[in-house]
């Protein structure tokens, strides 16, 4: 009994310092708030995403350390399969805005090879499932006006093709 007590000791050492990480209750608080250069040690993505949030929004949970979304996540995953696919097939669109994570591709006006009409997009991936569901597509003419629905179509099945094609060449990998 004597000989098992360092052990015990040791064992419930470990599991309380690693509770007492987890928490604020033991090594101060683990808020960010009180961490005066928290904000430094971020990304400029990561900025650009906590931005108009709130305190409470910003605190980190250990339920969001493990992939629990909180009910004030308005953001997205999407796939990035889609995501590049899109980028690629609208390559000769100049991109105005992207937003990953909301899943929006904005671009200005450009002519596709060997066309004639100029057009402009803006794709939106709602789903991070590789589906066709998941991609919607808006493509307008120079002059405001929207594109005949078989055009709309092919640059939909164009985007989804792409997007497969790159699914295929990364899982021989």
């Amino acid at each position: 009994m004597i000989r098992n007590r360092p052990l015990r000791f040791a064992l419930l050492s470990a599991a309380l310092l690693t509770l007492a990480g987890c928490g604020n209750s033991f090594f101060g608080n683990a808020d960010p708030g009180e961490d005066p250069f928290w904000e430094e040690r971020l990304s400029p993505q990561q900025r650009n995403h906590m931005q108009g949030r709130t305190e409470a929004e910003k605190k980190t949970t250990l339920r969001s350390l493990f992939g629990g979304k909180s009910e004030s996540d308005a953001g997205t995953n999407v796939n990035r399969y889609l995501w590049n696919a899109s980028l690629d097939v609208l390559n000769f669109l100049p991109v105005e805005t992207v937003d990953p994570f909301t899943g929006v591709i904005s671009t200005g006006y450009g002519t596709p090879p060997g066309g004639r009409q100029a057009y402009r997009a803006t794709v939106y991936i709602s789903d991070p499932s590789l589906d066709a569901r998941s991609l919607k597509v808006a493509l307008q003419t120079r002059g405001g006006g929207p594109v005949s629905a078989q055009v709309a179509t092919q640059v939909e099945e164009a985007i989804l093709t792409r997007a497969r094609q790159l699914r295929a060449r990364d899982s021989r990998l």
